[in-house]
């Protein structure tokens, strides 16, 4: 277990590096000068670090006490950027005080796999009773879902969303009641998104990028372009570090939602696979943490924090590469966003703290992945 906790540290080590000099790089176009945004970066990443030291030797136990406090500090923070901080970008997300800005939906990550642990460890014995394995947690899901998705934040909205839903599927509440409520959840999301124009047009430049290359799809055929010059002096080279010409105001967001084509054009395709082979190394030393965890709430908690980065990096690779519509999530690690770094380092202590504790007191409960959905309560 310790070998696995020295390979994690490193694997995260390995990603913010990276993300440093890749950032260097797809930021130093910016009007802002070619410093500022790695600079900022960087005194996030200290931030990130202290808080992952604090986590990593705080019990993870504690946070049972802190996770409905922190799940309503969460929603008023929520509440309060929506209502009283005026939009960037033409959506409601930063609160911004004295140069400093924060996204309340980041901490909300956290904030949801808290409390969705908190819930599934006490009441599993109950999970499959409709109050408790249904009615109550989607309850909790949808008060930070409505206030997510009102900024307006469909990506974040769609990602808590299907944390959470895994988290009850793996506590073992009952399928079918869980497959009809997420159903009802995702249309309501897609209706939501039929009645916007905006989205309307994502979803129209994803399904037909050429006829929208200069509209709607400008993100993302820029993005393949991207790709594509990292292959054309050799598949494995790319452009060069710092050579890239995508990120001369061609691809939008090149130092956040859109740094990974950066990587591509710039290293070659050999640095982009090494960087999904990162990810999913993270994913699979996040399942065996979690198998061996002392009890039920750290095991549900690591299996939240390892799906959230995981899924949060699938789904960006999957927008960049055109898998699916455009969607405003970060590549964790690597794209630039100080409140994401921070509560990824926060997310990254727990994890060494619950694989900690797990080393020196055996496990109290079983370990299976799928609880038994056949035995009776």
């Amino acid at each position: 277990m310790r070998k696995a906790i020295s390979l994690f540290i490193a694997v995260v080590l390995i990603l913010v590096t990276l993300g440093i000099l890749i950032l260097s790089s797809a930021s130093s176009t910016k009007s802002e000068g070619a410093s500022y945004y790695w600079m900022r970066q960087l005194m996030w990443l200290a931030f990130a670090f202290v808080a992952a030291a604090i986590a990593a030797r705080l019990d993870y136990r504690f946070y049972r006490r802190l996770a409905v406090p922190l799940a309503c500090v969460s929603l008023a923070l929520l509440v309060v950027v929506r209502l009283f901080f005026d939009p960037i970008n033409g959506s409601h997300r930063w609160i911004k005080v004295a140069g400093f800005t924060f996204q309340p939906s980041e901490l909300a990550k956290i904030a949801v796999i808290l409390l969705f642990a908190w819930w599934l460890a006490r009441y599993q014995r109950r999970l499959k009773e409709f109050i408790y394995g249904i009615l109550v947690p989607f309850s909790m899901l949808a008060l930070f879902a409505g206030a997510i998705i009102v900024e307006p934040d469909y990506g974040t909205t769609l990602l808590i969303s299907s944390v959470a839903v895994c988290m009850m599927y793996l506590s073992g509440v009952s399928m079918m009641p869980l497959f009809s409520a997420g159903l009802l959840g995702v249309g309501g999301i897609a209706l939501l998104i039929r009645m916007n124009e905006e989205r309307m047009g994502r979803i129209m430049g994803f399904l037909n990028p050429q006829l929208h290359e200069q509209d709607e799809a400008w993100q993302l055929t820029n993005a393949l372009r991207a790709f594509a010059n990292g292959g054309q002096d050799g598949w494995w080279r790319g452009q060069g570090f710092g050579n890239s010409l995508q990120k001369y105001h061609y691809l939008p967001e090149a130092h956040t939602d859109f740094i990974f084509p950066i990587l591509g054009e710039e290293l070659g395709l050999v640095a982009a696979w090494v960087v999904v082979l990162l990810f999913l190394t993270l994913f699979i030393l996040g399942i065996v943490i979690a198998l061996r965890a002392h009890d039920d709430f750290g095991r549900f908690m690591a299996f939240g924090i390892t799906l959230m980065i995981s899924l949060q990096a699938l789904i960006n690779f999957a927008v960049v590469t055109g898998c699916v519509p455009t969607k405003g999530l970060a590549l964790p690690f690597i794209s630039y966003g100080g409140s994401s770094l921070l509560i990824s380092g926060g997310m990254i202590g727990i994890m060494v703290n619950i694989a900690h504790v797990s080393t020196k007191e055996p496990p109290r409960s079983e370990r299976n992945i799928f609880k038994d959905r056949t035995r009776k309560v």
